[in-house]
């Protein structure tokens, strides 16, 4: 299979789609062929008649050449609630063999596919399936998304523990400024570096327009992309 990264993060809002961008855009200006994915999206709005969600929607668009929008997001809720209950209400049940389907089309022609999680690392997607277990299956290294606000301290080490329990490697880590005020924000950096068993790939400033272009300078690719 293509390599690639799972991105995942501490909690919903913390920054998943702008590191997703961010890193493909990294990518790309090393030459690189790049897909992006989002299975699974709550939140969505009625284009032309079809569900789309917007952080699908631009990862598409970053995408090096034309992915179709349901290989991207083949699971898109109306509802911005947990995934398993606006799949339940419509009827659906989201399916990791589905998923894993649409990674491997994708997968085709690109020299790197990231797969962008839903909400935090143990979201439920149904009954008896969580996110942590898409991110099993797909065999994909981790990257962590910390939004750095009051509390992601203990966020972010729960959400380390939870990865290292499940197998998955963490590669790395983003840490995103979504709280501007945040006090003692170098020390809960450095307190972070202390306890991640793994690099900082970046830290984002708090920005007014995110945006791809602006993001890339402040990110660094994994060590692995220089060893490969």
């Amino acid at each position: 299979m293509v390599s690639g990264y799972f991105i995942t993060g501490t909690d919903t809002g913390c920054g998943k789609t702008l590191v997703t961008l961010g890193l493909m855009q990294r990518l790309q200006l090393a030459g690189l062929r790049v897909a992006g994915m989002k299975p699974v999206a709550s939140g969505a709005a009625r284009v032309a008649g079809e569900l789309r969600n917007d952080d699908a929607t631009q990862i598409q668009t970053q995408s090096s050449g034309d992915a179709d929008y349901g290989l991207v997001n083949p699971y898109v809720f109306e509802p911005a609630i947990a995934p398993h209950l606006a799949a339940r209400q419509s009827g659906r049940e989201i399916e990791i063999a589905e998923i894993e389907a649409c990674y491997r089309k994708l997968a085709v022609g690109a020299d790197r596919l990231l797969v962008e999680g839903v909400g935090g690392w143990l979201v439920p997607l149904s009954d008896d399936c969580l996110l942590s277990d898409l991110a099993v299956r797909l065999r994909l290294p981790v990257i962590m998304v910390v939004g750095m606000r009051l509390g992601c301290i203990n966020h972010s080490l729960l959400t380390q523990d939870g990865i290292n329990g499940s197998g998955c490697h963490l590669i790395g880590w983003v840490a995103n400024r979504i709280d501007p005020g945040m006090s003692s924000f170098d020390d809960n950096i450095a307190t972070l570096q202390q306890r991640i068993a793994a690099p900082l790939l970046g830290v984002l400033p708090h920005l007014d327009r995110p945006d791809p272009l602006r993001v890339v300078k402040h990110l660094q690719l994994p060590a692995s992309e220089f060893i490969r």
